[in-house]
């Protein structure tokens, strides 16, 4: 959610901001439904004075014993008591479109964000790892599970496309891959793991940004609640409608939890494989912090997924997104992109970014600086979010099995599973 001031003050600036997002002028509406209903909210308050000025003076007519004045002040009163309620309604009707208004736009790109209209202009930061060189054609994942135990069919069979059923070794994989990750970013990241709700509000979805734009891409339930996309959602809404005190920044959270997606708006893409599930797990990051703190904490958080795959030994590359390929909410982005020789490319597998005071200011989560002098207390501020993907579990399989395949078509677990895998070193493909 953007400040209104913001906007008010210079709506050239907010033009040219949102303008690298493909956006043409959007302040011409905000600013025309903000000075409307002000204009009323003037109007409103200069009635409540008159009537209030009104209701004196018929008093000092009467004691005056001027009743011809009296009972003109009362006709006045009682205007004035059906006119304000119209007005009433007129400012509200006029502040649920601004704030709608406001609601639909995304958030401005940093100043850092190159510029780019798509995935084209994205730029590379960095690369991790040498890909392997094969002595054999390596197969995609898709045609190498379900021999270890990735079952497609029966995941269909049961819940339709996009669903998948793990069997025997993969799922103890898949499981060995996520603990391994909580681990990581727990006992070595600093983050404090949480067990968050798995469905939630539409005010929680609206906080970070799902809704209203994105509710399609969304499962609801019969009873009016949502299935989270992501961890994000109850860990970032775990502070809404707060005021911290500063002591208790910056906040680090993480969650290994399933993640439920419709993917409406990615119709046809992934529709081969593990890539892209309507139901996936993932170990999602979260970080509630001091505004001046977002910097350092955006390059920690992507420290912490880059660690990762460097334990798992997956060449991977880094890429700042540009302003046209970014999040709704997001002001800064790096993604992950993990090398998959299978499909011969690198693939996204971690998206991390920071939000500003963007979706604290739509749950209104705020905290309270240290104030400078003593005796003083300081005005509360709004936090600043931060979000990311410690990993996306489903595609670090995915990954493990390109990159650690044989010839013979078992894979090699990775040194680092073995001891979450109970001393398993390698899956055997079935008869």
């Amino acid at each position: 959610m953007h400040d209104i001031r913001l906007i008010r003050d210079d709506p050239e600036a907010f033009d040219a901001a949102l303008a690298r997002r493909g956006m043409a002028q959007p302040s011409g509406p905000i600013v025309a439904l903000d000075l409307a209903r002000r204009a009323v909210a003037t109007s409103m308050q200069e009635s409540q004075n008159q009537r209030n000025e009104a209701s004196k003076a018929v008093g000092a007519a009467m004691g005056r014993g001027d009743s011809d004045e009296a009972e003109r002040l009362k006709a006045e009163v009682a205007e004035l008591k059906t006119t304000l309620p119209a007005l009433e309604q007129e400012e509200r009707e006029l502040l649920e479109k601004l704030n709608a208004a406001l609601a639909a736009l995304p958030n401005r790109p940093d100043s850092e964000v190159p510029e780019g209209n798509d995935e084209a202009g994205n730029v590379e930061v960095s690369r991790w790892g040498t890909p392997r060189a094969f002595d054999f054609s390596p197969q995609e994942h898709a045609d190498l599970g379900p021999a270890l135990g990735l079952d497609f069919e029966t995941g269909a069979l049961i819940s339709g496309a996009r669903f998948t059923f793990l069997r025997g070794q993969m799922a103890r994989l898949q499981r060995a891959i996520a603990q391994f990750m909580l681990d990581r970013q727990t006992n070595g990241n600093g983050y404090t793991e949480c067990a968050p709700p798995l469905l939630v509000r539409d005010e929680s979805l609206f906080g970070t940004g799902q809704l209203p734009k994105f509710a399609e891409d969304n499962f609801r339930t019969t009873d009016g609640r949502w299935l989270i996309p992501t961890a994000e959602v109850s860990l970032t809404n775990s502070v809404r409608e707060q005021i911290l005190a500063e002591a208790q920044l910056p906040m680090r959270l993480t969650a290994l939890t399933p993640c439920f997606r419709s993917e409406a708006g990615a119709a046809g893409k992934d529709t081969r494989g593990y890539i892209r599930q309507h139901q996936f797990d993932k170990v999602e990051l979260v970080t509630i912090c001091r505004p001046l703190d977002t910097p350092a904490e955006l390059e920690r958080m992507t420290q912490a997924a880059e660690s990762i795959l460097q334990a798992l030994e997956l060449p991977y590359r880094k890429m700042l997104l540009c302003a046209g390929d970014m999040g709704f909410t997001a002001r800064k982005t790096y993604d992950l992109e993990v090398w998959l020789p299978g499909q011969n490319a690198y693939r996204e597998i971690s998206s991390i970014s920071s939000c500003g005071d963007f979706q604290a200011r739509r749950m209104d989560a705020r905290y309270r600086p240290e104030p400078k002098n003593s005796g003083e207390k300081a005005k509360p501020e709004f936090v600043h979010t931060l979000n990311g993907s410690g990993l996306a579990v489903g595609r670090t399989l995915v990954a493990v099995l390109e990159n650690y395949q044989q010839a013979d078509g078992s894979v090699d677990v990775p040194p680092v599973l073995h001891t979450y895998m109970g001393g398993v070193t390698k899956l055997i493909p079935s008869a």
